[in-house]
């Protein structure tokens, strides 16, 4: 009986509800790689998620030549579901590693906000906002053509 509701807590976030276009992100709050909180509020327009590492590595090299305060500019904000990472991985190497970047990283250590958006592995998932509402979204596998959509965000 154990296995079986540890399997079913185990797929909760598959069952999840999507979310929809027309509707209300539900607010969360999040750490950053500084261990600063972050809350999802009605003035972010972009939201980038990615489930895995090939996802955030697409993140990194998409704005590997921005400057610090680019997605800020923006508006827009980068939750990375870190919940598969190891924690002794992520404490020693990850996140001091993540201090570098001239971004801010939202981490989801639990895999709670990623779960929320349907996303692939591997990929970035771009959210389009409205003061809270979702507008529309896509999905790159490029760091090119996410470079190049951020950089037709206006700012």
């Amino acid at each position: 009986m154990k296995y079986a509701a540890a399997l079913l807590l185990s797929l909760l976030p598959l069952l999840a509800h999507a979310v929809q276009t027309g509707e209300t992100l539900t607010p969360w709050t999040l750490l950053d790689q500084y261990d600063q909180p972050y809350s999802l509020g009605s003035d972010a327009r972009i939201l980038l998620v990615t489930r895995d590492m090939d996802g955030a590595k697409l993140v990194k090299a998409a704005l590997a030549d921005q400057p610090k305060g680019y997605l800020e500019a923006r508006n827009a904000v980068f939750v990375a579901d870190i919940q598969r990472m190891p924690a002794l991985i992520s404490k020693l190497f990850a996140i001091p590693a993540m201090r570098d970047y001239s971004y801010r990283v939202l981490l989801d250590r639990e895999g709670q906000v990623a779960a929320r958006y349907a996303g692939e592995e591997g990929k970035v998932l771009w959210l389009s906002l409205d003061k809270g509402v979702l507008v529309g979204q896509k999905t790159y596998s490029a760091a090119d053509d996410l470079k190049a959509a951020l950089e037709q965000a206006s700012h």
